[in-house]
């Protein structure tokens, strides 16, 4: 009977908090005046802020792209993405983690009259039914 081997990086992803990852700080942060409060997120998991609230891909996306590979290259299935800011930035993010975590990713979907967030699963590579 062959034995499972643990990987170091299984075992520290299985145990650590899970991440929200907020894409970009919330427009009016810098000014000390954010136009939203994302604090309700904070029930899913520890917020990480990944790029300034003026980031934007303008001609060349590569160095955005690289420093979002490099802040969620440790994404696992535990975590979720809060979608904000500019829309290539989500696309690229979206891009990102369907590489790093195998097409699976989680994110947070803000409902105005609830008040509160609710997770959505996707997994790109998910075989099933079609609901049309």
């Amino acid at each position: 009977m062959k034995e499972k081997t643990i990987k170091y990086e299984d075992i520290n992803n299985s145990i650590r908090q899970p991440i929200v990852y907020v894409l970009q700080e919330v427009p009016g942060t810098q000014a000390g005046r954010p136009k939203f409060n994302i604090i309700g997120a904070q029930k899913y998991g520890k917020l990480k802020v990944l790029l300034r609230e003026d980031s934007q891909v303008v001609m060349s996306p590569g160095p955005i792209k690289h420093k979002l590979e490099r802040l969620l290259k440790d994404f696992n299935d535990n975590d979720y993405l809060l979608l904000s800011g500019d829309p290539q930035i989500i696309f690229m993010v979206g891009a990102v983690i369907a590489k790093v975590n195998n097409g699976r990713a989680k994110s947070l979907k803000w409902d105005r009259q609830e008040q509160t967030y609710y997770p959505l699963e996707f997994d790109l590579y998910e075989k099933g039914e079609i609901d049309e």
